[in-house]
């Protein structure tokens, strides 16, 4: 089994199977794709009988390989299988900013790379900063790298909850399984 297909085993183990919440606004869901999503790719049938099969493949292409988190597994895969994450729960434009957020904040006053435009697109210019960023700090760059991401994807979380109330019935177990300490 491929790196990435543990780590989609182990997200859907996460997400659960069939799940309709009252408080969920994405409404019913199956090992975590939502129904808009699973129409977008074609399934028609109810949500309870979408196979786990075409839910691999939409987190390898629409959550993996469309933001180019493919790309940045070359550079550090535990980084990379942290936005696949995040970019599950919260959308992989949200998690894509939150990378170049922390990339900005982390570059000593545009000292060691540019800073991006955080505008939710992993191109060139964010592959060349993370590169960099990594390259001059080999010595737990990539730990600060996701204690950054953990860190900007908790606060969100809270102002989420804060913003609608029924998000709450939600926040326990977004902290415990989404965010890594």
């Amino acid at each position: 089994m491929s790196r990435l297909s543990r780590i989609i085993d182990e997200l859907i183990d996460r997400e659960g199977a069939f799940v309709d919440h009252a408080d969920d606004k994405g409404g019913p869901t199956m090992y975590g794709i939502t129904e808009k999503v699973a129409r977008l790719h074609n399934f028609d049938g109810p949500m309870q009988h979408l196979p786990k099969s075409l839910a691999v493949q939409i987190y390898k292409d629409q959550y993996w390989s469309a933001p180019n988190y493919d790309r940045v597994s070359m550079l550090s895969m535990k980084i990379a299988e942290e936005l696949l994450d995040t970019g599950v729960n919260m959308g992989i434009a949200v998690a894509s900013r939150m990378l170049q957020q922390s990339l900005n904040a982390l570059n000593v006053q545009g000292s060691h790379y540019a800073d991006l435009t955080v505008d939710g697109l992993i191109g060139n210019s964010t592959i060349g900063a993370l590169k960099d960023y990594l390259d001059r700090r080999q010595h737990h760059g990539e730990l600060v790298m996701l204690k950054a991401l953990n860190c900007l994807q908790g606060a969100r979380y809270i102002e989420i909850a804060e913003a609608r109330e029924r998000n709450e019935s939600f926040m326990f177990g977004w902290l415990h399984h989404r965010i890594s300490i």
